[in-house]
């Protein structure tokens, strides 16, 4: 079995993302899913018996540089993976495999789903999940938000909100107040309105005929 795969992780356990690629050689494309990454944050390459030129490493990480790595490492049962990562000065160690896919399981063990986050989200920091995320408390400016599922903000919603990042065109993004920097669900975006909220309601933004619209959040309630 040949395989790679990308762990990026921040150093405060609020990120973490792991992405598996299966040509190499297409590196624009491999770059795309994770261009919207900000740092500062780590990488670890797991390459099991696959053999990775100097050449396409080196392309490799003139894009991991773009989005901030502070440090990158690189674990491979293949010798010759593990040389090019020393030439260009990659920390890279030999391992067996057995020992990559136990570390690959130990992370993915560690993958959040739903979250839930009490305090203010502030300019920099950045929260991802992998299934719902609900935070109790505003997001600021200069915030990222984003999960697989749907984004609950019981706040101010001022930053970069993504949801339905798998793809997910049924997911939603609600806040109590709506007034982003930008909005995306699945691959639609939307620029957050230029005038501040005037309603005292919840408000939910979804996709409808391949355009983000805000709306009401009514909930129905069984009598």
């Amino acid at each position: 079995m040949y395989s790679m795969e990308i762990v990026l992780n921040d150093n405060k356990s609020k990120f973490l993302e792991i992405y598996s690629f299966s040509d190499l050689n297409n590196i624009y494309e491999t770059f795309k899913k994770f261009s919207s990454i900000k740092g500062p944050l780590e990488a670890k390459i797991f390459a099991v018996n696959e053999l990775i030129s100097a050449y396409q490493l080196s392309k490799l990480k003139i894009h991991l540089d773009k989005i901030n790595i502070c440090s990158l490492y690189i674990y491979s049962n293949n010798r010759n993976t593990v040389l090019s990562g020393k030439s260009l000065k990659i920390n890279s160690t030999f391992i067996k495999e057995q020992d990559i896919k136990n570390m690959l399981l130990l992370f993915k063990s560690k993958m959040k789903y739903d979250i839930f986050h009490k305090g203010t989200v502030r300019s920099g920091e950045r929260i991802s999940s992998n299934g719902n995320l609900c935070i109790i408390g505003d997001v600021n400016p200069g915030a990222i938000v984003s999960a697989k599922k749907n984004i609950y903000v019981w706040g101010k919603l001022l930053g970069i909100a993504f949801a339905g990042k798998s793809g997910n065109k049924d997911a939603f993004i609600s806040s109590l107040y709506l007034n982003p920097l930008q909005l995306r669900i699945a691959d639609v975006i939307a620029i957050g309105p230029k005038d501040k909220p005037k309603n005292c309601y919840p408000e939910i933004a979804v996709i409808d005929k391949q355009s983000i619209i805000i709306k009401p959040h009514i909930i129905e309630t069984k009598n």
